[in-house]
């Protein structure tokens, strides 16, 4: 009993000499608004950037991590690479030098990687083919994509209404599609499109799904591959082959193409339509493929197999790119995380010379209040009395200037979002540190003004004028 008592009375003891010390601080601080103002600026200005700089990084990381869940976690993405020459034609040295035949990105590829490596969560094919979408005397420019029934699940596109594309949509017989948000509200604006039939490009299709709206953001997203689908009607893999475009197939018109290959340069200089050309020197059947990993840590080796694999189907030609978008992003990410970093460690600079003008005010402040301290000396209190009334003067200061700090902060990165367009996000763990680093600057440069100041002789005080 008697030991809780004394903890008691110890506690009542430092409640009491700290609510002194603050009350004698304040009233120290109220006496010189003016100083005690300008002092805290620098811990204004310090927290206030640090505030900013932080809601920028989290702004940035969260951005990076929306891309990749629009990207699908775990994906590793092949694209065709379609080499564009241009000079004088040797015949002698070409006959001399015949080119590696390579059948370009193909279905029969998709089937090797799902046959070869086992660790894949799933794998699908694309193809993208500029055209018209048609319905009730509205036409629009859209885009039509074949894919598989994997595809909507690899990357993350959820229905609105309707439903995926079943096993017996595979075999082409049946001309079904799903289509886009924005196509939903171009052509179905007053009906239900489940059901009801589009007519893209020469081909009439029977809607089975809706797409749900998803907003594509971040200016990588042409090169991560992240593509604004409100505007696509999806076919399956099957349909678009037999029905839209097949590049691998050998057609009357690309043999009467080739064959005018002479007849068509005219001053050196091609007379043919420029996309025309480029469709059909375009060797690839797909425009991309997604495989997805079963576990993160094997994408690399996944990479690193499917490049070898394409390498031996494609008889050594490298027209194709494996892009592991997820780690390019983390790169990313780390990059900013450095930037982050660097402007962080700017901006603490004027938190430290804050800190300096805190002590610097505060050991002015002694000199002025000798007297005051004698005074007190004589009247019973302790050093650690004084210690605790110069020590909570500087932490109220620096505190007042965190503060305000913080709301600056806020101020400025809300103003940085509105008018740069740089996305930012202010944590909950963003104000504590601040908070937190204020409250400690005013802990160790308040702590050396107050020591001298407690161990001032109370009759050289007394006698001072």
């Amino acid at each position: 009993m008697r030991r809780v008592e004394r903890w008691r009375a110890r506690y009542a003891h430092f409640t009491s000499q700290t609510a002194f010390a603050l009350r004698t601080a304040l009233e120290a601080v109220s006496h010189n608004r003016l100083r005690a103002g300008l002092t805290s600026l620098g811990i204004l200005f310090g927290v206030a950037s640090v505030i900013a700089m932080l809601a920028i990084g989290k702004g940035a990381e969260q951005e990076i991590l929306e891309q990749m869940r629009l990207l699908g976690t775990n994906n590793v993405v092949i694209t065709p690479y379609v080499e564009q020459q241009e000079g004088a034609v040797d015949r002698e040295t070409d006959s001399k030098q015949p080119k590696k035949y390579s059948p370009g990105l193909s279905v029969q590829d998709v089937d090797a990687i799902r046959a070869v490596i086992p660790s894949l969560d799933a794998v699908s094919g694309e193809i993208v083919v500029n055209t018209t979408l048609t319905r009730g005397g509205v036409r629009r420019s859209g885009r039509v994509v074949g894919v598989d029934t994997a595809y909507f699940r690899l990357i993350n596109l959820g229905l609105a209404a309707g439903t995926s594309f079943q096993p017996s949509h595979t075999t082409g017989e049946r001309p079904v599609a799903i289509i886009g948000h924005g196509v939903r509200n171009r052509f179905f604006t007053t009906e239900n499109p489940i059901g009801a039939r589009l007519k893209v490009g020469e081909h009439w299709f029977t809607v089975v799904g809706v797409l749900a709206d998803r907003q594509v953001i971040g200016e990588n997203a042409d090169k991560l591959g992240i593509r604004d689908a409100s505007m696509d009607v999806y076919i399956p893999m099957q349909t678009m082959l037999l029905r839209i475009r097949d590049r691998s197939r050998l057609t009357a018109q690309s043999v009467e193409a080739a064959a005018r290959e002479e007849g068509i340069m005219v001053g050196g200089e091609s007379t043919e339509d420029p996309e025309a050309r480029a469709e059909r020197v375009n060797p690839h059947q797909l425009d991309r493929i997604v495989v997805r990993v079963t576990e993160a840590s094997m994408v690399p080796q996944v990479a690193d197999v499917i490049r070898r694999l394409l390498a031996r189907r494609h008889n050594g030609v490298v027209d194709y790119e494996i892009t592991v978008p997820e780690l390019l992003l983390k790169q990313e990410q780390r990059t900013k995380t450095i930037f982050n970093v660097v402007l962080g460690a700017i901006a603490s600079i004027s938190l430290i010379v804050g800190g300096i003008g805190i002590m610097n005010i505060m050991l002015a402040s002694i000199l002025e209040r000798i007297r005051e301290i004698g005074v007190r000396r004589a009247m019973g209190a302790t050093q650690e009395d004084i210690l605790a009334q110069f020590l909570v003067e500087a932490v109220l200061i620096s505190v007042v200037g965190g503060t305000a700090g913080i709301l600056a902060g806020a101020g400025i990165s809300v103003a940085i979002e509105q008018f740069a367009g740089i996305r930012t996000l202010i944590a909950p763990i963003s104000v504590v540190v601040a908070f937190g680093v204020s409250l400690t600057v005013g802990l160790v440069f308040g702590i050396v003004p107050a020591w001298r100041a407690a161990r001032q002789d109370p009759v050289v005080c007394l006698r001072y004028e």
